[in-house]
């Protein structure tokens, strides 16, 4: 679709101006403050709105295939576009756990005929997978992912010769889940023995502890240097982690990158007496002293990138015993949003927002075209409205789950539109996703 939106002010690359863009055949045509055509074309009215590049999220778990109870590739791709993310990248623990390239394969089948924003998918690294993770494309597949923690399925990597071994010869980015797990089943043994049934959420960042992430992140990290591994950290969420990380150096510099989520950076562990199981994910959210250096990590650039780890649970499966309820939380429809308040509050300026959660990640990743407002670059886009309020309610809840952890709350901002490869694949005014428009990512490495 060829688009020109007028009279917009964009927020890209540490800037904001006025100006008109002009999309044609799927790609940003042009960026300059007076643009004039003689031909018919769909026209936007930016006036007293925010441009954004589309947000890219590169940790999402869409259940699809064999948890689709649960979400599947086409309702959280919708909850995606509803929130302004453009383009997702998605995790292999699924049922079956994407441990081979042909089981690769079809989740991207699935994506292509579904999906109105762009995919990636991880190729899942275990035990016993070596050879198929060697066989991983670097130009159409975003990474290998290693649970150096609790995962399902078969997924958990706690064999130290096969990770040397990845660690020393991947062909690509590897995104680690840093938790220690011989302590965390150590802790969960202790903790069960001593509460039993009474035992509630408010546990499970004592059993879940700053140790568990910072002996896996450290020693994840350690790997790394050893073996010169491009090595992506995924969820920090403590404040003892933030301190491996470097910000000397810049960003496309850097061997060693990290990742903060936006339920790290929003909640802490005051709130587990009221929100109980739906506040529990891996690693836990964690003290108001870890939630502040997160904040200042992330400001300081030791902390990378802004994403969601977006992994919706049933209510039923989330109103279980703490024990045996399930950890995650659904976020990538609202996480634009959070950030967007937090703002409003004064945290973290709109051109910080836009770093962290649209050009840090295509850096990362390698992205090609995408997380910039740029001429020749795909136009996906995301118009936003500073003072038009919107509160999560249950009916305009687009994840298959139907619950947030932040229900009721109000924000000050709303996603007017969001565009995927220059058409509009959701709108604010019908609250509806509409068409096929992603793409799969290409990689330039």
């Amino acid at each position: 679709m060829n688009q020109l939106i007028k009279n917009i002010t964009v927020v890209n690359e540490g800037k904001q101006f006025v100006s008109d863009m002009l999309i044609k055949d799927g790609r940003i045509e042009r960026i300059d403050p007076e643009i004039s055509i003689d031909y018919n074309i769909s026209e936007i009215n930016g006036e007293g709105k925010i441009l954004f590049p589309g947000v890219i999220d590169d940790q999402v778990h869409f259940r699809q295939p064999g948890l689709t109870h649960k979400a599947d590739i086409a309702s959280e791709s919708a909850a995606a576009a509803a929130g302004g993310v453009t383009t997702f990248m998605e995790m292999p623990n699924t049922k079956p756990s994407t441990l081979t390239k042909e089981l690769l394969e079809e989740k991207y089948a699935i994506a292509d005929q579904v999906s109105p924003v762009n995919y990636s998918f991880f190729m899942g690294a275990s035990n016993d997978n070596y050879d198929e993770v060697m066989r991983t494309d670097i130009e159409n597949v975003c990474g290998i992912k290693i649970f150096m923690g609790s995962s399902t399925g078969n997924m958990l990597v706690d064999n130290q010769a096969i990770l040397e071994k990845i660690f020393a010869n991947a062909p690509c980015l590897i995104a680690t889940h840093c938790e220690d797990e011989p302590r965390i089943r150590e802790r969960t043994a202790a903790f069960k023995e001593k509460y039993g049934e009474e035992a509630t959420a408010v546990l499970h960042p004592e059993i879940r502890d700053v140790e568990a992430c910072y002996l896996s992140s450290s020693r994840a990290i350690d790997l790394a240097k050893q073996h010169n591994t491009r090595l992506h950290i995924l969820h920090i969420s403590t404040a003892k982690e933030t301190d491996l990380f470097r910000n000397d150096i810049p960003l496309t510099e850097k061997r060693i990158t990290s990742e903060v989520c936006v339920h790290h950076l929003s909640l802490n562990d005051q709130l587990y007496p009221s929100l109980g199981n739906n506040i529990k994910c891996n690693p836990a959210i964690k003290s108001a002293s870890d939630q502040e250096t997160l904040w200042k990590a992330l400001l300081d650039d030791r902390l990378d990138i802004i994403a969601t780890d977006h992994a919706p649970h049933t209510t039923e499966e989330k109103s279980k015993h703490y024990f045996e309820a399930p950890s995650g939380l659904p976020l990538i429809q609202h996480t634009l949003y959070l950030m967007l308040q937090h703002h409003s509050e004064g945290r973290i300026s709109l051109e910080r927002i836009v770093e962290k959660m649209c050009h840090a990640p295509a850096q990362c990743f390698n992205i090609r075209k995408r997380g910039y407002l740029r001429e020749g670059y795909f136009a996906d886009a995301v118009i936003l409205e500073k003072g038009a309020k919107f509160q999560i309610k249950k009916e305009n809840i687009l994840h298959k789950c139907n619950w947030s952890p932040f229900e009721g709350k109000v924000f000050d901002w709303q996603i007017n539109r969001t565009l995927v490869n220059g058409n509009i694949a959701y709108s604010f005014d019908n609250h509806k996703v509409s068409g096929k428009f992603g793409m799969r990512l290409q990689f330039d490495r």
